[in-house]
């Protein structure tokens, strides 16, 4: 038996960041959890003392503010039956040997291969540079700051750049090394620092 995983919508995230849409904030807090991780079990485990119940996640599914996170089977939340779109698959670069023969110039010697950033293990399949930082952010926070966290993951949400999340780099340290110590820094200043020179 599987449960649904939601996430949220880019209307959801837009009302995290500019509480544009006037959310109730019982409603408002349920939506921050929201991640696109968490099942509906340790949503509702996690707002039960708010007086929420599945019903909310129902109300926050219909006004747009979050959707089924990308699992191939979903249980219907309260009755309410969601479908889940296959993901657009990606076309391969074409290769040499099957561009057209009316090429400019023939390829004489090979090129030096180049690993991806996915194939270096620093992107998800099909992720970007953006989604990649604000899903390493969303995770480590939690993890590694816990509820002291609350304040910086706000920030994370707002993000609109890569240059946000450079600007968020120092202080999100800073925070790992009061909480964890020097030595979880270490690492999640290289894993940061990784994902922040993909795009340079």
């Amino acid at each position: 038996m599987t449960t649904t995983v939601f996430d949220k919508t880019e209307k959801g995230r837009e009302e995290i960041a500019t509480r544009s849409h006037h959310l109730a904030p019982r409603l408002r807090t349920l939506l921050l959890l929201v991640d696109g991780k968490r099942d509906t079990d340790e949503l509702m485990a996690k707002v039960g003392g708010l007086g929420l119940d599945q019903k909310a996640l129902v109300d926050l599914l219909e006004a747009g503010f979050i959707e089924v996170g990308g699992m191939a089977a979903v249980e219907p939340v309260a009755g309410v039956a969601v479908a889940v779109a296959p993901t657009p698959s990606v076309p391969a670069p074409e290769s040499p040997e099957r561009r057209s023969a009316g090429a400019a110039e023939p390829v004489t010697a090979p090129l030096p291969e180049v690993q991806s950033a996915t194939e270096q293990g620093i992107l998800r399949e099909g992720e970007t540079q953006f989604q990649a930082l604000y899903n390493f952010f969303t995770e480590t926070i939690r993890s590694a700051i816990g509820l002291r966290g609350y304040g910086m993951q706000l920030k994370i949400e707002r993000a609109s750049s890569i240059a946000d999340f450079k600007a968020l780099r120092q202080p999100y340290l800073d925070a790992v090394l009061k909480a964890k110590g020097p030595e979880l820094e270490h690492s999640l200043r290289n894993r940061l620092d990784q994902l922040l020179k993909l795009g340079d």
